[in-house]
């Protein structure tokens, strides 16, 4: 050792004195550790779907009433929500087929498997909503908003076969054309 450093010596040294046996176990001894090594460091270094997606979810809500304001299977088929405020609202496996929600405010809601097949969603606000697993087959979603909306790929390439949704509502959903 000069001045302080220390050097290491790496020595790799193959042989084939041993056994066929004994070599092929340490070989897959070895495989099973570097697999598990790699299983390990895959597991720590996957970026979580929400940062991933580097959007902000919706608050949650300190509310005492906040529960009031969830629809968990609720049967909203046919009927008219036009212009209601449902900020923040939380539905869960609603069907809401064939409802009407013009103008609709669902800023900061989460819906999740919300059918809302053949909807008139004209004008809605899904501002900073989650939208998971919701349906919107035949829905008129001209004008809706989709700004900061978090969707799962999957629902997104749904979405954009639909051809009531406007140019800044595509770009906002991410729709390729």
């Amino acid at each position: 050792m000069e001045g302080g450093e220390s050097h290491f010596r790496n020595a790799i040294r193959c042989s084939s004195s041993g056994s066929d046996s004994q070599s092929s176990e340490t070989f897959k001894e070895l495989r099973n550790v570097a697999f598990g090594v790699l299983a390990v460091w895959a597991l720590n270094t996957a970026a979580s779907p929400v940062i991933a997606a580097s959007q902000r979810l919706p608050p949650l809500s300190t509310e005492p009433n906040r529960c009031e304001r969830a629809f968990a299977a609720a049967l909203m088929s046919d009927a008219k929500f036009d212009g209601a405020d449902m900020s923040e609202v939380v539905m869960s496996k609603a069907y809401a087929v064939g409802a009407s929600f013009k103008g609709t405010d669902f800023l900061n809601a989460v819906l999740d498997r919300v059918d809302f097949a053949k909807a008139d969603l004209h004008g809605a606000n899904f501002k900073n909503t989650v939208l998971s697993g919701s349906i919107f087959e035949g829905a008129q979603l001209n004008d809706v908003n989709f700004e900061d909306t978090i969707i799962g790929y999957i629902g997104i390439k749904k979405l954009c076969v639909n051809k009531t949704i406007n140019d800044e509502g595509r770009a906002n959903l991410g729709c390729r054309s």
